[in-house]
């Protein structure tokens, strides 16, 4: 039996300042209806509906208009409900983050990238979706497309992985800054220095989604990690709320999104900085207009 997980919060409160025009939510999902959409049976957990006339009014509520759906590991590689929730919101404002696996043709991908689909997620956290072993191959088949790939990864497999990350012929983006706890060594984490390493390389891009690494708001614990990304790379990090927070164990777990943007522009005070983040850097590497 699969772990239930709690819902994201009913009330979103209002972050202390504005986010600029045309500013991104780069990592979120959408589950359900059950109805139309079923779980996988090989997921690893059992969230509650979460709709995307809910998510529109969270994304409201913090003062952002465009959206990245990333397909989560509970649909599999059925990725009906994300590219759906593309279609709902539309093509102006949304894009999508797809699972496949090796089996994708090149007209399946290209039906893909017509409903807005720009990557491809490796989640080899909560599994259930194409497995690392064939990253390579599929970075290969969607190099011709402009996509990237995007992986969730356990911060101690960083370090041997970066051989082969650094090989991609696609850009890389690093979910969840990288996995790493604060708790855990933070900037001083062997993870966290090869996800630097990589960031320096010029390739590769991080999320600054960073709750997962925090003990708790209002994530104090994770500004020398995300100050240290910005600066390694303040042209390639992007930033997501991750709702509905999936994963969880206990609804106090579950973040404030707009104490999530609160804190970013905790670390990012600069409105320059800002800006790159939440627009410039979306619209490079999802393709929105500027």
């Amino acid at each position: 039996m699969t772990r239930p997980c709690p819902g994201p919060r009913a009330v979103t409160s209002p972050p202390s300042w504005r986010a600029p025009p045309g500013a991104a939510d780069c990592h979120c999902h959408v589950f359900g209806p059950y109805g139309r959409y079923p779980l996988s049976p090989g997921r690893s957990y059992t969230p509650p509906e979460a709709s995307v006339a809910a998510y529109l009014d969270m994304l409201d509520a913090i003062g952002l208009c465009r959206t990245v759906m990333v397909q989560p590991s509970v649909y599999g590689t059925d990725n009906a409900a994300t590219l759906d929730a593309v279609e709902q919101i539309g093509r102006h404002r949304a894009r999508a983050v797809v699972v496949v696996d090796d089996g994708a043709d090149a007209a399946e991908l290209a039906a893909m990238a017509a409903r807005g689909a720009r990557g491809v997620r490796f989640n080899a956290v909560s599994g259930n979706g194409a497995p690392l072993a064939q990253l390579e191959r599929l970075a290969e088949r969607i190099a011709p497309l402009g996509w990237h790939v995007q992986l969730y990864t356990h911060p101690d497999a960083l370090p041997g992985l970066e051989p082969a990350l650094r090989r991609l012929p696609v850009p890389l983006v690093l979910d969840h800054m990288g996995g790493v706890k604060a708790a855990a060594g933070g900037v001083q984490h062997p993870g966290f220095r090869a996800l630097l390493r990589l960031l320096e390389g010029g390739r590769a891009w991080v999320k600054l989604s960073g709750y997962r690494s925090s003990a708790g708001p209002p994530y104090a614990d994770v500004a020398p990690m995300a100050r240290a990304l910005l600066s390694a790379a303040p042209d390639r990090c992007v930033w997501g709320t991750d709702w509905p927070h999936p994963s969880l164990h206990d609804p106090a777990e579950v973040p404030d999104d707009g104490e999530l943007l609160d804190a970013l522009g905790a670390w990012a005070p600069d409105g320059a900085v800002r800006r790159a983040v939440l627009v410039h850097n979306p619209a490079r590497l999802y393709g929105f207009p500027y």
